[in-house]
Order: C-alpha cells, then structure tokens, then sequence
C-alpha cells in the first residue's frame, strides 16, 4: 500500500551582536550538521555530504532507523542549502525497498534595523509501500500518523537549531578572536638584531 507523508518547518532565529557577522560562520556548514546531530550518529562521506543515522522512529507497530545521506552547502553570501540524497532503512529490508525519502532546506541571514536574522524553512516527504498488514487499517489513520511522525522529527531538529546554532557560533566566535590575538600577539613582538 503505496503512501506519501509531508512535513514542513520555518524558523526564525534573532542573531545576537557579535564581533564576527554570522555570514562568515555560515560558510562553514558542517559546523551546522554537528551543531544538529550528536558527532557519534555522524559521518563525513565528502565535504559536503554526511551520512546521519537517525534514532529509531515508532511508525504504528513498526521502529524502523532511517540512515540518510545529507549534502549540505553555503552560498557566498551565507546561506545555507540542504538536500537529501540517498536514505538506507537499517534492519527492515522489505520497507528499505520500498522506502524514499526527500528532504530540502535552507537557512538564510538577513538584516532588520534591530539587527541580524536567520530564517529558515525545511520541507520532509517520505513515499513508502507499507508491509500488507496495513492494508486493514483505515488511511486516513496512517496518514494523520506518518504525518504526525515527520512533524515530531522536523520539530525535533528546529529545537536543537535553536538551542544548538547560537551556542555553537558563540564558540566559534571565541576560537576565532582568540586565534587572531595569538597571531596579533606574535606580529608585535620586538625582533633582536643579534649581529
């Protein structure tokens, strides 16, 4: 039994002043997927693509683990794409058959006279030919489930972008500043003239 699930999320973020504007921040997203993702359920296949294993999701009387392979980019101008290019369901080879899934975002910086903004919008589809037991079951049912179940996982990584992204900017922030005064320091330091 063939069935489509969706799932969107926006998010808007207030950007605190810092000496180092966000943009430049954001041109580095694989700091982003580790802000999101704890570093043991990521890995790195390319400089833009990461393979996520996601904790066990309970679809009715089914857990499954989708494991899914992100390529994630930044544009010059500090915006942030995502996009979903390979999914793997781990254990469950009958629903891994019949199993896509399509994931796209963004996450875009933007100025207010009140300071700077990010704002972003994630959209999840996952088409898949449940097992025929299923077949009993109202769709309406599964559907409102499946659905339900997308919008846990969306809500689930917005709150961790959240709490997550400014924490993780905050460090990167004082890496930064404090390698810059190691630097400054060094250049100021009076050269002897042994001869």
């Amino acid at each position: 039994m063939a069935t489509r699930f969706t799932a969107s999320q926006s998010v808007e973020i207030a950007v605190p002043e810092q000496p180092i504007p966000i943009q430049h921040y954001l041109r580095q997203p694989q700091r982003l997927v580790h802000a999101l993702v704890d570093n043991s359920r990521i890995q790195q296949l390319s400089d833009e693509v990461f393979r996520l294993k996601m904790r066990p999701l309970v679809f009715m009387s089914l857990s499954i683990q989708p494991t899914v392979d992100m390529r994630v980019w930044a544009e010059s101008n500090g915006i942030i794409y995502l996009r979903s290019v390979g999914c793997e369901i781990l254990g469950f080879e009958y629903i891994n058959q019949r199993f896509a899934l399509n994931l796209q975002g963004h996450l875009s910086p933007y100025q207010l006279s009140t300071g700077t903004r990010l704002q972003g919008r994630a959209d999840l589809e996952v088409q898949v030919d449940l097992p025929p037991p299923f077949a009993f079951t109202p769709k309406p049912i599964i559907e409102a489930t499946g659905n339900g179940l997308l919008k846990s996982v969306l809500l689930t990584v917005k709150q961790r972008l959240l709490h997550q992204l400014l924490a993780d900017y905050r460090r990167w922030i004082i890496s930064q500043t404090q390698e810059q005064a190691i630097s400054g320091d060094s250049a100021e330091l009076p050269i002897l003239n042994l001869e």
